[in-house]
């Protein structure tokens, strides 16, 4: 197939609904809202407190406009293999993937939200490929950016917000070459993903290349944040410092990572949600046999040289 045909078909994609629009398994909800607040360390209380609620302007609990998408999750089918019958926007990276361009980057995702959902509301999403852009050469690979925006409606099909997507899908520019018959050279064994450093973050990973691991503090209300960001989330504040975590921590929630495998980690994997002793959660490996981690045990941050050139803050069971 040559360039102009391939393309000429990414064209009959681009416009399209990916497929029917999915209504949420559930409506709004305030036990789910208290999960997700629970889980992000979100302590507003107009999403949990009713009786603040009835104090606002909203006059009873809203949910967090970040849990937009979260309503109209499939849960575990999303990763269930099927023959893409009926969804557009799987036929199109298959189509992809046959051509070749089998490799795929997210690039970004913005979300606009117009107005807060209150419990009992009804979720719906309708996905479009909204363009797919003309080829580009980026550092990864040669390959073409697909664009979705799904639009978010209510009970009453009014909309309540969006959100766009952008994919790269291309063809690695660096893929491995296959071994000629009878070589004796082996792969080089694969690297973990490497952070991707900008204003608000380097900061954080220079002082862990030091042994040090910093929490975020607001110069204003004095509130901890983690992961580094450059507003307060109480105050709005963007004046922050930092300070230097002891290393202690307890055991809030985790789980035990069985598949699916990816190089080059070790499983199965302890990931843990973890206390720290300055009163704020970081998400780090556990370095312990999974039989026995639990809830509530004691941890100590220890630095691991996971790579020749790259350092990790992990954690590991108190002794004693």
């Amino acid at each position: 197939m040559t360039r102009e045909e391939f393309e000429a078909k990414l064209k009959e994609f681009a416009g399209k609904p990916i497929g029917a629009s999915i209504v949420g398994r559930d409506a709004v909800n305030e036990p789910m809202i208290r999960q997700w607040c629970d889980a992000m360390g979100d302590t507003n209380p107009i999403y949990w407190d009713p009786n603040f609620a009835k104090t606002t302007l909203h006059g009873s609990l809203v949910a967090p406009p970040t849990m937009l998408q979260g309503w109209t999750l499939d849960g575990i089918k999303m990763a269930l293999p099927d023959d893409s019958k009926g969804d557009l926007q799987k036929q199109l990276h298959t189509f992809f993937n046959e051509n070749g361009y089998d490799a795929v980057l997210g690039t970004n995702c913005d979300q606009e939200y117009d107005r807060y959902l209150k419990p009992g509301d009804q979720v719906k999403a309708t996905t479009v490929i909204e363009a797919i852009s003309e080829q580009k050469a980026t550092a990864v690979g040669t390959g073409y950016f697909i664009t979705t925006k799904t639009t978010f409606t209510d009970q009453n099909d009014q909309r309540i917000g969006t959100m766009t997507f952008r994919v790269l899908k291309y063809k690695a520019a660096n893929k491995p070459k296959p071994v000629s018959e009878g070589a004796t050279t082996q792969s080089a064994a694969p690297k973990r993903i490497r952070p991707v450093l900008g204003h608000d973050n380097a900061w954080w990973w220079e002082g862990v290349s030091a042994k040090k691991l910093l929490i975020q503090k607001c110069s204003h209300c004095k509130v901890l944040r983690h992961p580094p960001r450059p507003m307060c989330p109480h105050c709005q504040s963007l004046k922050w410092e930092s300070i230097e975590a002891s290393g202690k921590a307890t055991v809030h929630s985790f789980v035990v990572i069985h598949h699916p495998v990816i190089p080059p980690f070790d499983y199965p994997l302890v990931v843990g949600v973890l206390d720290l002793e300055e009163g704020t959660r970081f998400v780090s490996n556990i370095l312990c046999d999974p039989k026995e981690v639990y809830v509530g045990m004691k941890v100590e941050l220890v630095f691991e040289q996971v790579e020749e050139d790259m350092i990790l803050p992990l954690f590991r069971p108190v002794k004693g």
